[in-house]
Parts: structure tokens; sequence; C-alpha cells
């Protein structure tokens, strides 16, 4: 039988599994829709008995929190992997070492968000890359970065910040890349992280960062962008604490695209892009394409099994969680 499981730990409530399982690594697990679409996908494809369980940790837990679930995975028996979120950087800061085999891009972007086991080994994954990316061509096609200079601009330097600037300056996009990069963040640290990656992939690829501490300056750098221009909402707010990195004042440039990546919360970000797109023709994202391929990638990961990233199969699997909304 397949389901989730009612339970959610902590880095302190670990206990060994009962039955294949499955752990979600975030903040507030319990209210993930994955709790009602995992279900439904293991089913699908044919996954066996196995159970979800959501591990809750602070955000920027102690070191210790993150080493003790590594080891946690590592030695238990009926403990298949993990899907992490929010802790992907703060994860392999403190726990590299744990793993026996850490996939390049994770390496090169800091971050974990699989955790597999594969022939006895623990083994890391840098997954951000790909579900990002899929996601964010799902509704600005490559082709489209070429009809005009559209700057990229992302609020907050996490993992996906760091995976979504790789997938779009990456040198084989040739046209379909952006005219200029600019990022935000609290943290002067991940800034560098974000531009050391940038630097590696694509340095003719101009990019900004800024290291602010309120909405506003993100609102100055709002009115800098261009016509058309895409801007993310990578930091969390609205999911992981309440509000929006931006102020209501904030103006939206014409024709932009506002994503976020969030698709549970407050979501005030969207209020506020939604409130502007009649007259500023914006196109409003939520984060519910990218909840689609951040699992099922992983999934495919931890399970071995293929799952493709469009096509019928990807229907089926995608409208088995809409209908869950």
């Amino acid at each position: 039988m397949t389901g989730t499981s009612p339970k959610t730990l902590t880095a302190e409530t670990l206990e060994p599994a009962a039955v294949r399982t499955f752990y979600f690594v975030g903040v507030t697990t319990a209210s993930s829709s994955i709790r009602s679409v995992f279900p439904r996908w293991a089913v699908e494809l044919d996954l066996g008995e196995v159970e979800l369980v959501g591990v809750d940790l602070p955000v920027h837990a102690p070191a210790e929190q993150y080493r003790r679930v590594v080891q946690f995975l590592a030695d238990d028996a009926l403990s298949l992997g993990a899907l992490v979120t929010t802790h992907k950087m703060d994860l392999y800061a403190a726990a590299a070492d744990l793993f026996d085999e850490i996939d390049p891009l994770a390496r090169l972007m800091t971050e974990i968000s699989s955790i597999s086991k594969r022939d006895g080994k623990l083994r890391a994954d840098a997954k951000d890359p790909y579900s990002s990316g899929l996601a964010l061509d799902t509704f600005i096609p490559p082709t489209a970065w070429g009809d005009a200079p559209r700057d990229l601009f992302i609020m907050g330097a996490g993992g996906s910040a760091i995976a979504m600037d790789w997938h779009l300056i990456r040198p084989e996009r040739t046209a379909g890349r952006p005219a200029s990069v600019i990022v935000s963040n609290r943290s002067p640290e991940r800034l560098e992280i974000l531009r050391r990656v940038h630097e590696a992939t694509a340095p003719d690829v101009p990019l900004r960062t800024e290291s602010i501490a309120t909405a506003q300056e993100n609102d100055a750098l709002l009115a800098t962008l261009s016509p058309g221009a895409v801007v993310v909402n990578a930091t969390g707010l609205g999911k992981d604490a309440p509000g929006s990195p931006l102020s209501d004042d904030a103006v939206f440039p014409e024709n932009a695209y506002a994503w976020d990546l969030n698709y549970r919360g407050d979501l005030v970000f969207l209020d506020q892009a939604r409130a502007q797109a009649p007259t500023r023709g914006l196109t409003v994202v939520d984060g519910w394409d990218y909840f689609i391929h951040g699992w099922t990638q992983v999934i495919a990961e931890v399970f071995a099994t293929d799952i493709p990233t469009s096509g019928p199969r990807f229907d089926t699997l995608s409208q088995l969680a809409r209908d869950t909304r």
C-alpha cells in the first residue's frame, strides 16, 4: 500500500523507517501539495509500497541538524533518499563530506537538492538547474529572449537563483539568453557564490549583484529594467516567511514576466504583479510547474525510474497533480 505518512519529523525526532520511505526536507512540509500528489504518482509510476515523510528544519538551521539528517539517511536501510528544498546550500556547506558521490553541478553550485542511494553509496545531486530551466522555458521559450533585449532580475541568491542563472546564460543557448542579469540578496556571501558560478559559465553575460536590506532597494532595481524583463521572486518570502521582496509601491516594467517560485503561502509578490497585470501588460506565473519538475526530477533519481520532461506520460503526471490543487 502506498501513501503519505501523517508524521512530520525534525532532526531530533528521526526514527528508523518501518517501510520504504522517501523524505522531504523543508521548512513547513506538512502544507506542501506533494502530500496529496505523491500517492497518485507512486501508483502511476509503480513505485511499490513507499511512504513520504517530511523533515522540518528552521531556515539556516545549525550545521549539526543537517549532518544528523544526512547521516540518518545514509545509515537507515529503508530510507531511500530525499528531496531538499530551502536548505540546499546550507546542507551542502554542512554535510558535503558525508556523501560518497557528489555530481559536478552540485559541486559547482554548492547545493544539494536530491539525496539518493545507489550500490551502497550515498549520492548528492543538484536538480534545480534542470527543474528551474524546464519551468522557465514553459512560459518564456528560448526564442523569446532573442526577440528584444530582456533583463533577468532575480531577488534571492539561493540554490534556485544560481541554477536559474546557470540555465539561462549557458553559451549553447546562443541568442536565447538575457541581455543582463541582476541579482539582489541580503547575504553578500550568497551573491559571491552566484557570481563565481556565473563567471565560470558565461562571463560574457553582464552580471550585477546587489546586497540589499529593504524592499525599497529592490523597487529601485526594478525601475532600471528593460521592457519585457523577467522578474523572479526566489527569496522564499510568501512561503517560508511572510511578505514580498518588493514594496507595494514597486512598478513592474511594461510587458514583463513576473515569476514567483512559490505556489503556496500568502504569495504577496504574485498579488502585487497581478494588480498591475492589466495596465502594464504583465505575464504572471506561480511556481506550480517548478514544483512539478522539481519533484519529478528527484523522484526519477531516487527511484531510478525514467520520467520524461514532456509528452503523454509527463502530461498524465501533471494532470494527476493538478487534480489535487
